[in-house]
Formats: structure tokens, sequence, C-alpha cells
């Protein structure tokens, strides 16, 4: 498995990929600026799906839980530039400035694709990787206030994300759950996005399902599952990376638990029924 990241600084790296596809479930803690150089990469939201190939831009609001699906594309690795930008840094540029956000703005993954701006911003950074001493951070910050400053200019609504400087509160734990179980998350991330500790997560979850949270999601996860492999014809291999399992194998055992048949028995079944 070939997996790289060079940096220039914390904030600024290079990632390249060659296998065949790299999963992750995340939940950024900074904004994430993405410029694509080769490959496709699909995002996974609740109420949303994104595809993204070669010469896209586009930014991922923090706390956004999200399962994302790295692939090589056309015999090229799947390479990208990547741009943390951080709270802190973000109350400095906007420290002297008079923007008030709507915190109530949607929180959606932005899409600003081959903006020549933005494009030349992140562009300049590539002659910076192949730099062997320690780079000097001030060089860093211009490069990120540049894109800040791009980002501003081609999009009127972005401080609405970039100044808003909020933490999760308390939110309804049914609906977040009902809409978010797919992401295969550790509970201590669940719980600050419904704006609550661990323990007060578990509780109200117990009083809320009469079971706890693991055993919970499994079987959310299993149901979503199912559906996608008997409604919508999909394969087990797509499957069990949209719907929170580790591996392959252990959708398959946790499947085969709950239904009676492997994820690939019921496709048969199914393949052979409609014959």
């Amino acid at each position: 498995m070939e997996f790289q990241l060079k940096y220039i600084t914390d904030d600024i790296k290079l990632s390249c990929y060659e296998d065949k596809l790299f999963k992750t479930e995340v939940v950024f803690e900074h904004h994430m600026l993405v410029w694509f150089i080769s490959g496709e990469t699909k995002i996974i939201q609740a109420d949303q799906n994104y595809l993204f190939k070669a010469g896209d831009i586009f930014l991922i609001p923090r706390n956004q839980l999200a399962t994302i699906i790295n692939y090589p594309k056309d015999g090229q690795p799947h390479k990208s530039v990547v741009m943390h930008l951080s709270i802190d840094r973000l109350r400095e540029f906007y420290t002297n400035l008079n923007v008030k956000p709507k915190v109530s703005a949607t929180q959606k993954i932005r899409s600003f694709s081959k903006h020549p701006l933005l494009e030349s911003c992140l562009a300049s950074l590539i002659p910076y990787f192949d730099v062997q001493d320690k780079f000097p951070e001030n060089i860093a910050s211009l490069k990120i206030t540049e894109a800040i400053s791009v980002l501003r200019t081609i999009d009127k609504d972005i401080d609405n994300i970039l100044a808003n400087f909020e933490e999760p509160h308390k939110i309804d734990l049914s609906s977040f759950m009902e809409k978010n179980f797919m992401f295969n998350m550790p509970l201590e991330k669940f719980g600050y996005l419904t704006g609550r500790s661990l323990t007060t997560f578990k509780r109200d979850f117990h009083k809320l399902y009469n079971q706890t949270p693991q055993r919970w999601l499994t079987q959310k996860r299993l149901e979503l599952a199912h559906y996608q492999l008997t409604e919508k014809n999909r394969k087990p291999v797509e499957v069990y990376l949209e719907t929170g399992f580790e591996n392959l194998s252990h959708f398959s055992y946790a499947f085969k638990k709950q239904f009676g048949l492997t994820p690939t028995e019921l496709a048969d079944r199914k393949t052979n029924t409609s014959r």
C-alpha cells in the first residue's frame, strides 16, 4: 500500500496514494481546502454524495461527518494538495474585520473547480514540497492568508463558514443519529458533535433507544446494507464501504449472523430468482 505524505508545514501537505482505494471516516477538526492533481474521490455525507476528479478544488467545513474513498484513476495515483484552515489562524485573520457570520448557515462542501485565482494559489505550492530545509513559516502563513483572501473574493458567503467559531451545542440526539449512523466514528466523536460528553451521550442514548450505541449502530448499518443489496442491486464491496463497516470480512460475518446469508449469497440468490 503506497501512501505518501509530504508536509510544507503542519497545515499544508501533498498526499499521494497508488493502491486500489483508500477509505476513511472522519470529522475534520479544521476546514480543509483540497485541490486534486490526479485520481478520484467520493465523499459520502448523510444527505449528499460528491464525486471529485482531477482539477477539482473544494472546501470541506470542519465538524462534518464524512466517509471519504480515494481512488487512483486512469493509471495515475490519487494525488492532492491539502491546506488546513485552522480556527486559530482564521481568528487572527478576522480580528480586524467587521464580519458577523450567519450561524445558521448550511455548512456544506463547497466546490470551486478550476477557478484561476484559487488554482494558481494552490499550484504555486507544488515546488515548495521539494525544499529540503525547514520551510519558512512566514511564507507558508502568507500562502494560507492568500488562499483565505481568494476564497472571500470568489465566494461572498464563505464568511458564514470561515468566521463561524462556535463549537457544537447540544442537539436532538435521535435526529442526529438517524441521519449519521452509517459513519464508523468513535462514540466520543458522536458525543462531541451532539454537544455531549461521552458519559452523557451514552446515558441519553440508552434513555432514547434502551440499548447500547454499539448494538444499535450495528443493527442500523446492517438494515441499510440489506436495503442497498436487495433494492438498489449494489455489490457487497460497494455496500460495506458506505454503511460503516471496517472491512468486507467483518461486514460479511455480521450480515450472516443477522440475516442467515452472507451478502454475496444474498446477491446470488436475488440474481437467480430474477432469471
